[in-house]
């Protein structure tokens, strides 16, 4: 009696256990801020994205593949061209994530690494059609293209940024010597303008003498003429005696 209930409850338990696994493999879960798609043996991939939460499905029959929705950084190294055709080094960080109702699109047609097939072609497209001038119009120019690019693929770009930028070493070489040129000019051109202004200052001083000369010339002569009339006007007083110099004798001059 006791042999044939434990045979029972050991099928019953194998019964439950065979269920109980099942049960399991016919469960599956999708964590928060992730999607499912549901890939069935017989029909393809199928249109519907489940969301979170735990869900059925045939067992064998359906496979889940479970994407990530959520946003995520990714560093694009890109060697491209600028106008004068001179080689850019760039690095673009971008912040993506996929568009959760075209993910059964992006599956069939991308894979599940669709990131690595994708954001590499179209960043390198989108940077040879731009001008590197000036690095936030860049920036933004970039940012507009690449979103619009990406949404025909089924991502969305929450941000797009350029965190490294340099330029080939002929190029880096050649923009110094400009630079060192420029300023060689520049000190050129202070010499002369600085030559230039010492013989204007000469010249101005030269003109200051000559007026200061012919003033004082004039004075003289001015003088001069006074002094003579003044000696006439003396010499013919009678009280005016003159003594020649070194002589201590008093002459009377006759009038």
């Amino acid at each position: 009696m006791a042999a044939k209930v434990f045979e029972s409850i050991g099928k019953f338990g194998l019964a439950l256990a065979v269920a109980g696994g099942v049960v399991n493999s016919a469960l599956y879960n999708v964590d928060a801020g992730h999607r499912a798609v549901i890939f069935d043996r017989f029909r393809g991939v199928q249109d519907i994205v489940v969301g979170e939460g735990t869900h059925f499905l045939i067992p064998w029959v359906q496979k889940p593949i479970i994407f990530d929705c959520r946003s995520w950084p990714r560093n694009v190294p890109v060697i491209t061209g600028s106008k004068d055709l001179q080689n850019v080094n760039i690095t673009l960080r971008i912040l993506f994530r996929p568009v959760a109702s075209q993910l059964p699109r992006i599956f069939i047609s991308m894979g599940e690494d669709y990131d690595e097939r994708v954001l590499p072609s179209i960043t390198t497209e989108i940077l040879k059609g731009e001008l590197i001038t000036q690095r936030e119009l860049v920036s933004r120019q970039v940012s507009d293209d690449l979103t619009e690019r990406a949404a025909t693929f089924g991502l969305i770009l929450d941000d797009v940024s350029l965190t490294h930028l340099t330029f080939g070493k002929e190029f880096t070489e050649a923009v110094e010597a400009k630079q060192v040129a420029q300023q060689e000019a520049e000190r050129a051109r202070f010499v002369v303008e600085k030559a230039e202004q010492l013989k204007r200052a000469a010249a101005i001083s030269a003109e200051g003498d000559s007026k200061a000369a012919e003033l004082i010339a004039n004075s003289l002569a001015t003088a001069g003429d006074a002094a003579e009339d003044i000696a006439y006007q003396l010499s013919r007083s009678r009280n005016i005696t003159y003594r020649p110099v070194g002589q201590s004798v008093l002459l009377q001059l006759p009038q």
